[in-house]
């Protein structure tokens, strides 16, 4: 943050759950502006800590996942991820999401990049991403009722001319690409 900011957190006055949902939760939260002292209301959604993985094979691919994507209504190229579940550590979260969306696996362990929120106007999660090399296939995938996935491998810079074409703009992929350099120093 800047030095010298004179801007303050909003006190929460009251809270309500107006839905469940399985994944996520819509409340509507009371804050009162420390600038002017009035109350406003505001839509927040609660939901866990999700992964993202770069996921590498040994011969240098990226391990990409094609699937529908219902609030798009598209299908999109990204990279495995997925909810982090209660007590679980996102290391190991990120391990389980690649075996289970692409069959693949590795012997090393999972290198955390970087964490992010993915909205914070509505959500108050963060996203973490990791990066895991050395993957082989190991088995079938494991998906869940409501997935139907497709596994590609490509050269990350194939991978990196889908993002300059537009056909990859996920933004938490594009995120997840952006750590990745700066953990190799591009």
């Amino acid at each position: 943050m800047p030095d010298g900011s004179t801007l303050e957190p909003w006190p929460e006055e009251a809270r309500q759950r107006l839905a469940r949902f399985r994944v996520f939760d819509v409340q509507i939260a009371r804050r009162r502006s420390p600038r002017t002292g009035r109350s406003h209301e505001f839509f927040v959604v609660d939901t866990l800590d999700w992964v993202n993985v770069l996921a590498f094979t040994r011969a240098g691919d990226l391990i990409a996942v094609r699937q529908y994507r219902h609030g798009s209504r598209s299908f999109t190229l990204e990279i495995p991820g997925g909810a982090i579940d209660p007590g679980e550590d996102p290391a190991d979260a990120a391990a389980r999401e690649v075996r289970e969306e692409t069959g693949y696996a590795s012997d090393r362990p999972p290198v955390h990049l970087g964490a992010v929120s993915p909205n914070p106007a509505l959500f108050g999660n963060r996203c973490h991403t990791y990066l895991i090399e050395g993957c082989e296939l190991v088995g079938d995938l494991q998906q869940d009722h409501g997935e139907d996935i497709e596994v590609v491998t490509l050269p990350l810079p194939a991978f990196e001319d889908l993002v300059r074409t537009g056909a990859v703009d996920h933004a938490l992929v594009l995120d997840a690409l952006y750590l990745l350099r700066l953990h190799r120093g591009a």
